[in-house]
């Protein structure tokens, strides 16, 4: 019986040009670990924009899908995990639809050594140079209220297959009647700005009194009170500045947010949210730790085996000991 295959889908337009591609990081280093290994990967045109929930053929092989939903023996969905450098490789689909959305953070399992020691080294990467996923203004933004709501609008992905209801200007609303007299700061996503201010635009057109801002994300952070969103990323650059995160929408991680799901709840998700301990150390470190695979950590290869094994394939059976 010949050994297993690693194919990986990858999108029609680098397919054959995906390697050393910053946004297809996992598949290179995937491919540096198969070569390592001895282990034949190839990369295939992956149809149309996703490949939707539905079981996927088990023949023999192990298969990666960029921004899958594929479910069944041998099958993987890859997925960028919110930080950079961080990635999910989960057996059942990606953003708000993978296995993370049913584990429970306990603070007691834990080791508060470890969880400091990540916690810090997450804010030397990320925090303390004011980097984030997309790009940010370099300019220090010292006009942020202190102690304001941080509102925080995201693309379409974030309302796919009914993860969150709300259109953008009405979350925006319902945010700025719900944040008790705080001063509520909205920024645009920075890959669609025009669509962010249109949205801000018709909130305030409505009566919403708030502050739209392009500035750093960290900036806003390191401000504000709390970070508002459907189920954006900045909810865990937020945990970087010590600030909780209330979301509108579903998520991967439900048990470190509390969540909203209008105005009638918005208020007492807030409020629940500022008078919470949150122990933000041990909540990065257990989501990343259970959960992503870090490219450049010295057990990534250990991550990566154990996610094969997930979907049935040991290292005995790709012929390895």
């Amino acid at each position: 019986m010949s050994r297993p295959e690693v194919h990986f889908h990858i999108n029609p337009r680098q397919a054959e040009n995906w390697r050393g591609k910053p946004r297809l990081a996992l598949f290179t280093r995937l491919a540096e670990m198969c070569e390592k290994h001895g282990l034949v990967y190839r990369a295939i045109a992956r149809p149309g924009h996703e490949m939707q929930t539905r079981a996927g053929l088990a023949d023999g092989n192990i298969h990666v899908v960029e921004n899958g939903r594929m479910q069944g023996e041998g099958w993987l969905n890859a997925a960028t995990a919110y930080l950079t450098g961080f990635w999910h490789m989960d057996p059942r689909g990606m953003q708000a639809e993978s296995s993370a959305i049913d584990d429970v953070f306990d603070a007691g399992v834990v080791d508060e050594g470890e969880a400091e020691k990540f916690f810090n080294r997450l804010k030397r990467r990320f925090l303390l140079p004011r980097k984030s996923r997309y790009h940010q203004p370099v300019e220090v933004a010292d006009d942020i209220p202190q102690g304001a709501v941080a509102l925080f609008l995201q693309g379409p992905s974030a309302y796919h297959n009914g993860r969150c209801s709300l259109p953008m200007e009405e979350m925006i609303g319902i945010v700025a009647n719900g944040s008790g007299g705080r001063p509520v700061v909205v920024k645009p996503h920075p890959q669609m700005p025009e669509e962010g201010a249109f949205a801000i635009m018709r909130a305030t057109e409505a009566g919403a009194d708030v502050l739209a801002s392009e500035a750093n994300v960290h900036d806003i952070l390191a401000a504000c009170s709390a970070c508002v969103s459907v189920n954006s990323a900045v909810a865990f650059e937020g945990f970087l500045h010590g600030k909780p995160a209330i979301l509108f929408g579903k998520s991967d991680f439900p048990s470190l947010v509390t969540r909203a799901h209008g105005a009638e709840d918005f208020p007492a998700a807030l409020e629940a949210a500022l008078a919470t301990d949150w122990p933000y150390p041990k909540m990065l470190h257990w989501y990343f730790s259970r959960h992503t695979l870090e490219l450049a950590a010295p057990d990534f290869e250990a991550r990566a085996f154990a996610a094969f094994e997930r979907v049935g394939f040991l290292k005995a059976r790709l012929g390895l000991t």
